[in-house]
């Protein structure tokens, strides 16, 4: 009996640490939190009595943060890239064709201005992706689109999302948000889509008949140039051979003209011989030599 009164005496010590402690560890979770270094932490009181003093922010906060749970809180931001794939958004261009856009954001928070975005929407990063920042899409799609045509948008989807990106910056920029990335794919209607495609079936086809002409004006050329070519081949043969015919007939003409004579002499002396317009009787002169 009095061993075990001895250790009932030794154990209620521990016990009371032990409560203490488990009290310690109870406290110590919900008066302190770790925001660590890829965050931003904003100490904020629940309630306030001071009027001016909106949304109760203390300011910013990193590491191990101590607070009074009952009075304050700590809340943290996220100050690392965030992306987000929105679900297709439905615009209208200046003619009321309706486009599709499917936009990818990449972003992130800044830091010094976290505090402010805080007081302002006092909701975490995905009420924010889902609220402020897929309106001010949407906001900067449909005041782009409306400047641009349907035709001039399709020919011009680097300027659009050029404009785009630039009113998206200067309306997230303004509120703390830094964007990184944007980009976005744009389908047109399937109206447009018809057009564009009868287009390209159409310039194809004008390119392949221009194709085909030049291809014919070269087969033709080729076959002028051909035929040019014989007829100036024929020309050099016809002019050779024709050189070649009068300078054999003018070699030839004084030896038939000498043979011929020859047959046809019959061995008398022609009476009559001129030369210098002068005739004479050559019977007369060989009879006197006689």
């Amino acid at each position: 009996m009095q061993k075990t009164e001895s250790i009932k005496t030794y154990l209620k010590p521990l016990a009371y640490a032990g409560g203490a402690l488990v009290l310690i560890l109870i406290l110590f979770s919900t008066c302190c939190t770790v925001v660590d270094s890829g965050e931003v932490g904003i100490r904020f009181h629940k309630w306030s009595l001071n009027e001016q003093d909106y949304g109760g922010v203390e300011g910013t906060c990193k590491g191990w943060v101590f607070y009074n749970p009952i009075t304050t809180n700590v809340f943290t931001y996220p100050t690392f890239t965030q992306r987000k794939q929105y679900e297709t958004f439905s615009v209208n261009a200046k003619d009321a064709s309706l486009f599709e856009m499917d936009p990818t954001i990449a972003y992130r928070i800044n830091p010094e201005k976290a505090c402010d975005i805080f007081t302002k929407y006092r909701v975490g990063v995905k009420e924010l992706e889902e609220g402020y920042i897929r309106t001010c899409i949407y906001e900067a799609y449909r005041t782009c689109a409306n400047q641009y045509t349907s035709d001039s948008l399709m020919s011009n989807r680097a300027n659009f999302e050029r404009d785009v990106r630039t009113r998206l910056e200067k309306s997230l920029m303004s509120e703390g948000f830094l964007v990184e990335e944007f980009t976005s794919k744009i389908t047109p209607p399937a109206s447009l889509l018809s057009m564009i495609d009868a287009k390209n079936t159409a310039i194809q086809s004008a390119l392949k008949a221009e194709n085909e002409v030049k291809e014919a004006e070269a087969n033709a050329k080729i076959a002028v140039a051909k035929a040019e070519g014989n007829a100036k081949a024929m020309k050099i043969k016809a002019d050779a051979e024709a050189y070649y015919n009068r300078t054999i007939a003018a070699s030839l003409s004084p030896m038939i003209v000498q043979e011929d004579m020859i047959e046809k002499w019959d061995g008398k002396m022609p009476q009559i011989v001129g030369g210098n317009g002068m005739m004479m009787d050559i019977s007369k002169i060989m009879s006197k030599q006689k």
